[in-house]
Parts: C-alpha cells; sequence; structure tokens
C-alpha cells in the first residue's frame, strides 16, 4: 500500500502530523497567501477552473461528463481535486500514485456528471497549494458544507446530487445531505469519518486526537478539521426523512490515528464504520484489500459504489 503524503493526510493526519504530511503541508502553507488573499491562478494544463464563491473568494472546480445525478467528490483532510485522478500502482506499492484513466473522477465521467474540488488549505499530488484562497483554521464541516454548495451555484452545476465522501470528507457529505436533501440523491463513504468515532473511541484516545489536531500550527494554512464542533454539527441537523441509496466503503487493512498511548484506535474506526452503514441503511463494503486511501488504491471499488448508487438514484431510490 502507498504511504505518501495524500494518503496518509486525512482523518489520521487531520493535524498534517502523519507520516509524510509536513513538508508538503508546509509548501501549501508558504505558497498559497494569507486568509485574506484572493484565488490564485489555477494550474497550467489543468482541467479545472476558479470560481468566484463571494468576498473576495475563489474555489477551483473541476468536472467531466454529461448526464444526471452529478456525483460530487469531497476529499479527505488536506487532499486537493486531483485526490480523484490519481491512482497508486499495486505493482509498484511504494512509488507515489499518477494520473490515470482508471482513477475515480476520470471513469466516473464515463456515466454521469462528476465534480471535484479544493478545499481552501489542501495540496496536490505534486506538493504544490491548491488554487482555491485560503481561510483562517481550523474549519468545520458546516463551513465546508457553506463553500461546496457555493463552489457548484457558482460553477453551474445542477442537483440532484451523488456525495462521495473520502475522511473527513464524508463528515462534509453528511452534513450537505441532511441539510439540502431534496437536492441530494445518494451517498457514497470512502472510509469514512463519523459522529460515531466520538463514541467508539476510549476518552483518551478522543482526548488524545483532540490535542493533537489543537497542536497543529494553523498559520501554515493547511487545512486543519474542528472535529468537536463538527460532530455536534451533524447530530443537531435533522435526519433525511427518507434513507439515500448509499454505499460505505471501509478499509480493510489496519491503519491507526497515531494518538497519545491509549492503544490502537483501529477497532474503534470499524466500529464506528459498522455504525455509520447501519444509520444510513447502506450496503456495507468491509473487505476492500485497502489502507485508509480506498480512492487511490482501489479506485475501481468507489466506481463501482457509485455507478450502483447513481442507477438507484435514477431509479427512484
Amino acid at each position: 500500500m502507498y504511504q505518501g503524503r495524500r494518503v496518509l493526510v486525512t482523518v489520521a493526519a487531520c493535524c498534517a502530523l502523519a507520516a509524510g504530511g509536513g513538508p508538503a503541508l508546509a509548501a501549501a502553507g508558504g505558497g498559497a497567501g494569507g486568509a485574506s488573499g484572493g484565488p490564485t491562478p489555477d494550474p497550467a494544463g489543468s482541467a479545472g477552473r476558479v470560481v468566484d464563491v463571494g468576498e473576495g473568494r475563489g474555489i477551483r472546480l473541476e468536472c467531466r461528463g454529461s448526464g444526471s445525478p452529478t456525483v460530487v467528490l469531497v476529499s479527505g483532510t488536506g487532499g486537493a481535486a486531483d485526490e480523484w485522478t490519481t491512482v497508486a500502482d499495486p505493482a509498484r506499492p511504494t512509488i507515489a500514485p499518477k494520473p490515470g484513466a482508471g482513477a475515480v473522477l476520470p471513469a466516473v465521467a464515463s456515466f454521469t456528471r462528476v465534480c471535484a474540488y479544493d478545499r481552501p488549505g489542501t495540496t496536490r499530488f505534486d506538493g504544490g497549494p491548491a488554487s482555491s484562497t485560503p481561510v483562517a483554521q481550523p474549519t468545520t464541516a458546516a463551513a465546508g458544507v457553506r463553500d461546496l454548495r457555493a463552489a457548484l451555484a457558482a460553477g453551474g452545476e445542477r442537483p440532484p446530487y451523488v456525495l462521495v465522501g473520502a475522511s473527513w470528507g464524508a463528515m462534509i457529505a453528511e452534513l450537505f445531505a441532511r441539510t439540502d436533501f431534496p437536492r441530494v440523491a445518494g451517498l457514497v463513504t470512502v472510509d469514512g469519518a463519523s459522529p460515531y468515532l466520538r463514541d467508539t473511541l476510549t476518552a483518551a484516545q478522543w482526548s488524545d486526537w483532540m490535542k493533537k489536531i489543537a497542536a497543529t500550527d494553523t498559520g501554515k494554512g493547511a487545512e486543519v478539521p474542528d472535529y468537536e464542533t463538527s460532530v455536534a454539527q451533524i447530530r443537531r441537523a435533522p435526519a433525511p426523512p427518507r434513507p439515500l441509496p448509499a454505499v460505505v466503503l471501509t478499509s480493510d487493512r489496519p491503519w491507526d490515528l497515531g494518538v497519545g498511548n491509549s492503544g490502537s484506535t483501529w477497532p474503534a474506526w470499524l466500529a464506528a464504520q459498522d455504525r455509520l452503514a447501519r444509520e444510513l441503511r447502506a450496503r456495507h463494503v468491509p473487505e476492500t484489500g485497502s489502507g485508509h486511501g480506498i480512492a487511490v488504491e482501489r479506485p475501481r471499488l468507489v466506481v463501482d459504489a457509485v455507478h450502483e448508487v447513481v442507477e438507484r438514484a435514477r431509479d427512484g431510490g
């Protein structure tokens, strides 16, 4: 399994301290400017564009394909849109992932419209900063929903949406589904974080994790999720009035949040995945042959799950 920066800069590396996370995130902070800066130019040759979301801010949005519903890909912590256009080579597991036609975004574009975007403070696989305007950190799931809603509107992308959330992105996707239910047609979580981690981690593990996040240097501009606040936001939001077509994909190669000396967090992660699948009434896929970065390691599994949910949404659920 590839263990580079972007595979681990998700829930486990939410505070930019996981293996491989530091240098690239430092590059993001150093090259993106301050929280009040305007949009930066999109990378040369990029298929995306920076859309104006108001207040002098821009968010880079990349969309391909045609059809309805529109699939919206929401990356893990620190992950730019290229998290969904990049593939690891299973024959060369130590080599960094590279763009490929088998990646999630181009594969989904073969059967429907699909978009990915760069949240503020995220970093591309090449170590460069995302083009979206930086904002003050830490951030919350509600802030993520507002930005995503604004980016889709500014880009002219129409509902209904199938939301696909990886790691921290799953919390944004879940809150979006709860608060914009009439415009959401389905949900896929890709080893997604959820409010249930607050319950399945021991008190010591949760406390150690929150301390690790609090110790992050937000002055560098890297994305830092506020899990405490985000859990409360999701739990306050009303549940959808009816179940959505949904699939939960879970890693089966153990990984760990790496917080404190309170024992492995892997069992708690699996327990939270089980509870999330039950809550969503989703088909649960616990055997993925993957670590935490399923979208990069096993993109075909993600594509198949998305295709299933898209077809169910087209059939009326």
